[in-house]
């Protein structure tokens, strides 16, 4: 190996921090300049990874939770030899179409392991990562699967309070190898982080289940004898490194002024002259830069072990292991859907939606019980997703594939970002409609990132009743619809039901909500096509006898009140037919031939929901008629909410007569 003075090798990445935000005249490059010693550290003498197979499934995983310091993975990803990441993708910093934007991107850049920036999430996310290793190591074993989750987190990532889920998460199941390395600078954006924050940490995460611990940050020797430490823990670890945000720069150094904006040519030139760096703007000494690349092809060796190891496996295993890792769906899965289906068909189910879910689960669970990974947040019994052969994972059970992950709605679903990412599970998490409040966050990065995420919202609109106001979600359906990639199924009975969970199942670029109820509904589906119709968002469930005056679309609980009301017209000779809508974003997005053909041309057009209107224009027009919510639900037995508030089939009848004159 290349001798070179560790010095200079975190100067390097403090080097093209500084000149990259510099240039973009955009960034941060404080935590760059003051966590360089533990990057360097940890990259060159503990990080199990190869810089030619980025994905290699045993490598450890790196998350930089302090998203805002994103030029110190790129700065590594350069350094250690990532073959995406060139020099002049670091000139390109923050610019369009670079591989270098503000904060990390997993989709955009190869080497990142999960999108950061939003402060807490990366953190959470790492959980999940770190729990799936304990999870497929079980099942593998720890020849095939044994690699660590490191972090790098900040003071802001630790004040969020999804953190605090997280690390208790993390701590109570004993994950011992997630290793936290908390770059404790005591600077935010505001100034000192005292002015708004008196939280000893180090205790804050041993009252949590963790080992945790305070170190010099800019001393090399410390940092590294206290990863020593952490990796033969028997709980997940925190090392708490003080260090200097801005390291080095003459007048900035230790201020906020380091935090969020370029140094200026001045206290650049100074930082550098003052560290030992060439004035010379992106330059890397050349033994530098080979040593680092040294340390980027150090893993090479441990990777080819590795891979001789996962050759001696049986055929079988290792086909189930790579096919797991590319989440690719069993074919037993498919099969179990359409006999679930057909049983259906021949003893309809007239029971609520969740407890279709619950039925279709068994089917699922058989067919992938060890992928199938499934959890709630402190809601079991009400959200129905436990398969009866599903045992709870814990600390001793790693096993088992149920997940109680508590009242952590938030952390909950950014643990299964980082399940989904580390690969090897089919992740689904449960709770009521209205509490994705509480996990917005973390599914606005599935949406981002792709995820392949399921999420089982239950007690999906005012038909849960008594509970009142606070419980009834009348907005969420249009504020989720409203998030870019995802897809919101809201099924109207058990058959709808499995077809939504098949494709939720299948769909591994990005998120799916199943929006269930509490209520009982009848079984509408008396026919199961080969296709299946939900994949389109909506189709016709009942034609009109003759030419159509009148389009009736609802989702959910709201279809039955669609055929109530179909059957009331036709009373009074009015033809109609009734489109069942089980995902509006998804009929919107059918090339355009297909959209208008399920919408229809009927010359009045009504949409039912129990929900507010937000989305439905685009089918029914802004002179559409719309039967649904306008304001917030109340406290009684649903039936008697769904005729206070006029979603019922006579008012549906009266919204079309008024438009037919």
């Amino acid at each position: 190996m290349t001798q070179v003075d560790h010095t200079r090798m975190a100067n390097a990445i403090r080097g093209l921090a500084m000149d990259a935000v510099e240039k973009a005249k955009s960034g941060h490059p404080g935590l760059p300049m003051g966590a360089a010693d533990v990057a360097t550290v940890l990259f060159t003498q503990f990080l199990k990874f190869d810089a030619s197979a980025p994905a290699w499934p045993d490598r450890d995983r790196f998350v930089l939770s302090a998203g805002h310091g994103s030029m110190l993975l790129y700065a590594l990803l350069y350094l250690t030899g990532n073959k995406d990441m060139t020099l002049d993708q670091i000139k390109n910093f923050r610019q369009l179409g670079s591989l270098t934007p503000g904060h990390p991107e997993n989709f955009h850049t190869k080497g990142i392991e999960t999108t950061t920036g939003p402060l807490g999430q990366g953190i959470a996310t790492a959980v999940g990562m770190a729990l799936a290793e304990k999870m497929l190591a079980a099942e593998f074993g720890k020849k095939v699967v044994s690699h660590h989750t490191y972090v790098l987190a900040s003071d802001g990532d630790l004040m969020e309070g999804v953190s605090q889920e997280a690390i208790a998460m993390a701590g109570h199941w004993k994950l011992n190898k997630m290793i936290v390395l908390y770059d404790d600078n005591g600077i935010s954006i505001d100034g000192p982080t005292s002015i708004a924050d008196s939280v000893d940490q180090v205790k804050r995460f041993k009252s949590a289940g963790w080992a945790a611990e305070l170190i010099d940050g800019q001393d090399q020797k410390a940092i590294a004898a206290a990863i020593t430490r952490a990796q033969k823990s028997s709980k997940p670890s925190l090392i708490a490194c003080k260090t200097t945000i801005g390291y080095g720069a003459p007048t900035r150094a230790g201020t906020a002024k380091a935090h969020g904006e370029a140094l200026g040519a001045e206290e650049l030139k100074g930082a550098k002259e003052k560290l030992g760096i060439s004035l010379e703007a992106f330059s890397v000494p050349d033994d530098v830069l080979k040593a680092w690349r040294e340390a980027g092809s150090r893993g090479a060796a441990a990777r080819q072990e590795w891979e001789s190891v996962f050759a001696e496996l049986g055929p079988r295993k290792r086909a189930e292991f790579e096919r797991r890792l590319r989440h690719e769906r069993p074919a037993a899965l498919s099969k179990a859907l359409r006999a679930h289906k057909k049983a259906l068909l021949e003893t309809p189910q007239n029971i609520a939606t969740r407890k279709s879910s619950e039925s279709a689960i068994e089917a699922i669970a058989a067919a992938m019980p060890m992928e199938f990974l499934a959890g709630s947040a402190d809601l079991t019994g009400s959200n129905n997703n436990k398969a009866k052969s599903a045992v709870a994972f814990s600390a001793k059970t790693p096993k088992g594939r149920f997940i109680h992950y508590g009242i952590r709605e938030h952390g909950m679903a950014a643990a299964m970002n980082g399940i989904f990412l580390h690969g090897g599970f089919a992740p689904n998490g449960a709770t009521f409609l209205i509490f994705t409040d509480y996990a917005r966050p973390a599914m606005r990065l599935a949406a981002l990132m792709g995820t392949g995420v399921v999420y089982v919202m239950t007690h999906d609109s005012i038909g849960l009743g008594e509970d009142g106001p606070t419980h009834q979600p009348v907005e969420h359906l249009a504020a989720l619809r409203a998030i870019p990639n995802m897809r919101v199924f809201r099924p109207c009975d058990a058959v709808e039901v499995t077809e939504c969970w098949e494709l939720a199942l299948n769909r591994i670029d990005g998120p799916t909500v199943l929006a269930l109820t509490r209520q009982n509904l009848p079984q509408l589906r008396t026919s199961a096509p080969n296709d299946n119709p939900c994949a389109h968002g909506a189709y016709e469930l009942v034609a009109a006898q003759g030419d159509a005056k009148v389009s009736l679309f609802a989702s959910g609980s709201e279809v039955e009140i669609a055929v109530a009301a179909q059957k009331q017209l036709a009373e009074r000779g009015i033809a109609s037919r009734v489109v069942s809508v089980p995902s509006l974003e998804l009929l919107l997005a059918q090339p355009a031939d297909r959209r208008k053909a399920i919408i229809g041309d009927a010359p009045v057009k009504v949409a039912i929901e129990a929900a507010v209107r937000w989305g439905w224009d685009a089918v029914i027009g802004q002179d559409g008629e719309f039967v649904g919510m306008h304001g917030f639900g109340a406290s009684a037995p649903a039936k008697d909410l769904f005729k206070h508030f006029g979603i019922t089939a006579e008012a549906t009848v009266n919204a079309a007569l008024k438009r037919l004159g």
